[in-house]
């Protein structure tokens, strides 16, 4: 299943177990863990710069990763944000 940017997938841990997984938030979710990928350690509000998404809608999505495991935030407000050892493992990294 692709998103509708053409050529880039869905991040493996864009997926939730705990919620339905809708196409806006696989969308949401795989840019977000993109850019932790990419720069570790962002706040909402650089994350919301990079992906164009409210910052509102970075917050939710952030939460949701953050239940699931795959993020955790650092420090004091405004947090930073990271993929946690369950976050960074993609599934490519588990091909024989």
């Amino acid at each position: 299943m692709e998103n509708s940017r053409p050529g880039m997938p869905y991040h493996p841990k864009a997926y939730l177990t705990h919620k339905r997984n809708v196409r806006p938030g696989l969308n949401a979710r795989t840019k977000i863990l993109a850019a932790l990928e990419e720069r570790p350690g962002l706040t909402v509000a650089q994350l919301a710069e990079l992906t164009g998404l409210s910052r509102s809608s970075v917050r939710l999505h952030l939460a949701s990763l953050r239940r699931e495991g795959v993020v955790d935030r650092r420090g004091k407000r405004p947090y930073t944000w990271f993929l946690t050892g369950l976050g960074q493992a993609r599934l490519t990294d588990f091909r024989a």
